[in-house]
């Protein structure tokens, strides 16, 4: 499955000149986006959208082998594209068909390079390529961003690039940023003219991540992690962290021909319109497999998180067998069709060829096969790294269906390397990848939908850590940043729940903050294929309500259609999944009323189940109703929210 390219229009244009400088315009199809590049002692552009100033300027430039490819740049030739084509998704996001529908100018210049822009109604996008022969170093890429007056930012600051990339998003004025501050991608700005621009990247490969650092009031330059030449272990965690002791003074050795990662930034006026883009994916390279029959997305039952806490059995729970086929009993009652076997499965967490003394994983497999249910194996990087081929070969021999890597922590070109390295050996054995201590989605996933998700997200396992807060506000934050470029492994699900006030922290009986219903609806507005139910079987098992409508929520949509939006505040979104349509609302501390209009559904009459907040959910956050309502497309039903509140519906024809 791929691309279908049904229009494409080439023609070559003048440019026009403005004070000595040579300039190119381009505007989006719906004529709102205009995107204006300046060619003069350097090359720059700036974006308008709606007749206002979205983007000030953005200079660019890339030095390789340490000249600058910008210098006095020369255009040899400019053409203009106009594209059409409809890309089919193996495992789709929020649509199994992606309309992908763009003007594109491509800029080649004298010195070997070019530069192709495109523009999007809802964003643009640019990326260098060079024509080089052999090999190249790249010591420097530069991206100055300069933003209007008064701009907000969600700024997911950074304290070193060395990191799990699980952040908050600090709200405050880019003014108040100070010099030398920097951020992991995504990043958002709300401008005063109401406004916002979503920065990320797309078609990463054998190349760095870039980082976002302050540079001067209201400017923004980009920054990159160089070449890792040496590392030693970090003793307090020799297993699983490192101290890098040696850098080159290159950020990337890569091949001379060949196209760069692209900087894309979506830009609306509508917060809708971040829930709904699939830019990431569409700026990304397409399918590199020719067998994708086995990718199956879905739930898994997960163990970290709930620590084990099995009760009600007439076994000792834990690290052993009996544990893990309470679990595997569990997912096949409900239908899921995963169990994570997490940290302690293995001899040690460096020995990961074997498993502990107290739990055979082969048996364990084999009993899961029977009851339609697969594992996968949770391993640490480094280990895997160092011994990848023998590590697959033998999970693969044992019937394992995929592995969830963790603590990778670096974002160098190394690590880029390694995630694609990895998403190709596991697709030769047919086995799912979940990276955990991940830097962000950077559309690997589209060449390689077998990496069926990833965290670089600080999700529901912080509500195990002293000090750390999960805060509603946070998880309406999340859909509007790090779930617009990609799936996020947020791990939902907790059955322990409490509002701000009742709130209490415990790594063994951890607690979510907000209702049960706000939980539940994550099934619906969070974005995972591969999607956990966090907490232990035992409770949902006591409270059975819950996990029979979570159980029956797909992790991959035909459709999504974000209803009502507003970014740290409140979403709501309804998704298909062939003839059924789900709907999901969350809010942050604050009650809030909705109103769900059903106008999104096909003529006829449907059925609606609802897990809403119960009438004491504000002190009780477990307090939930079950409700069947019978509606139509000229339903509008009014929709209460608790504090930190939510709601979820399955609707089904009748």
């Amino acid at each position: 499955m791929g691309s279908i390219r049904f229009l494409t229009i080439i023609f070559v244009l003048g440019s026009f000149s403005l004070l000595g400088a040579q300039n190119f315009e381009l505007k989006s199809k719906d004529n709102n986006t205009v995107l204006t590049v300046s060619i003069k002692n350097g090359i720059s552009w700036s974006v308008d959208k709606y007749n206002s100033s979205a983007i000030e300027q953005v200079n660019v430039n890339m030095n390789l082998d340490g000249k600058n490819l910008v210098d006095n740049p020369r255009v040899v030739s400019e053409v203009y594209n106009e594209i059409n084509e409809m890309i089919v998704s193996v495992v789709p996001q929020k649509r199994r068909e992606i309309e992908n529908s763009y003007k594109e100018l491509v800029l080649q210049f004298k010195d070997d390079y070019k530069i192709e822009f495109r523009v999007y109604d809802e964003a643009i996008a640019y990326r260098f390529v060079t024509m080089k022969k052999g090999d190249i170093e790249v010591f420097s890429e530069t991206m100055d961003l300069s933003f209007p007056k008064n701009t907000i930012s969600y700024f997911p600051k950074e304290e070193n690039m060395y990191s799990h990339y699980e952040r908050e998003y600090l709200v405050e004025p880019i003014s108040d940023i100070e010099k030398g501050e920097f951020s992991s991608l995504p990043v958002l700005f709300a401008e005063s003219n109401n406004i916002k621009v979503l920065f990320s990247e797309a078609d990463l490969y054998d190349y760095p991540n870039l980082f976002l650092q302050k540079s001067m009031d209201r400017s923004f330059n980009a920054i990159f992690p160089k070449v890792v030449q040496e590392t030693k272990p970090l003793p307090s965690q020799a297993d699983r962290s490192e101290i890098i002791t040696k850098e080159a003074g290159y950020i990337a050795k890569t091949v001379g021909n060949r196209t760069f990662p692209w900087r894309v930034f979506i830009i609306s006026n509508d917060d809708k319109t971040f829930i709904e883009n699939d830019m990431v994916f569409k700026l990304s390279r397409p399918l590199e497999l020719n067998d994708v029959s086995w990718i199956k997305p879905g739930k898994a039952a997960w163990d970290w998180y709930n620590a084990n806490n099995i009760y009600d059995v007439n076994f000792k729970s834990g690290l052993n067998t009996e544990t893990y086929m309470y679990y595997i009993d569990f997912a096949a009652q409900f239908g899921l069709e995963y169990v994570i076997l997490d940290e302690g499965w293995t001899e040690s967490t460096t020995e990961i060829l074997k498993s502990n003394q107290d739990l055979d994983v082969k048996k364990l497999i084999a009993y899961g096969k029977d009851k339609g249910v697969d594992i996968i194996l949770w391993c640490l990087w480094k280990p895997l790294d160092n011994n990848l081929v023998e590590i697959l070969d033998t999970y693969s021999s044992w019937g394992a269906k995929g592995i969830k890597v963790d603590f990778m922590q670096r974002a160098d070109q190394y690590m880029v390397n390694s995630y694609t390295k990895i998403a190709k050996e596991t697709a030769k054995r047919h086995l799912l990848v979940d990276f955990h201590g991940a830097f962000k989605p950077s559309g690997l996933r589209r060449a390689y939908p077998n990496v069926i998700s990833r965290e670089g997200v600080k999700g529901g396992e912080h509500n195990k850590f002293v000090g750390d807060y999960i805060t509603p506000t946070h998880n309406v934050t999340l859909p509007f940043i790090r779930m617009a470029v990609g799936p996020m492994d947020y791990t939902p699900g907790a059955m322990r729940n409490g509002q701000k006030e009742n709130y209490s922290k415990s790594f063994e009986r951890p607690m979510s903050m907000g209702t049960r219903a706000h939980q539940a609806a994550m099934y619906v507005v969070f974005e995972s294929a591969l999607q956990m139910l966090c907490d232990s079987p035992s409770s949902y098992l006591k409270d059975k309500k819950t996990i029979e409508i979570i159980s029956k929520i797909p992790t991959t949509w035909d459709e999504t259609i974000a209803l009502d939006a507003k970014v740290g505040e409140y979403i709501a979104v309804a998704r298909r999944k062939g003839g059924n349509w789900y709907y999901g609302a969350m809010t942050n501390f604050e009650e809030r009323n909705l109103k769900i209009d059903f106008s999104f559904l096909p003529a006829g009459e449907y059925e609606a189940t609802f897990l809403k907040d119960g009438v004491n959910a504000n002190r009780y956050a477990e307090d939930y109703k079950i409700e069947k309502i019978a509606v139509t497309p000229s339903t509008i039903l009014d929709l209460k929210l608790a504090k930190g509140g939510g709601c979820v519906a399955i609707i089904t024809k009748k």
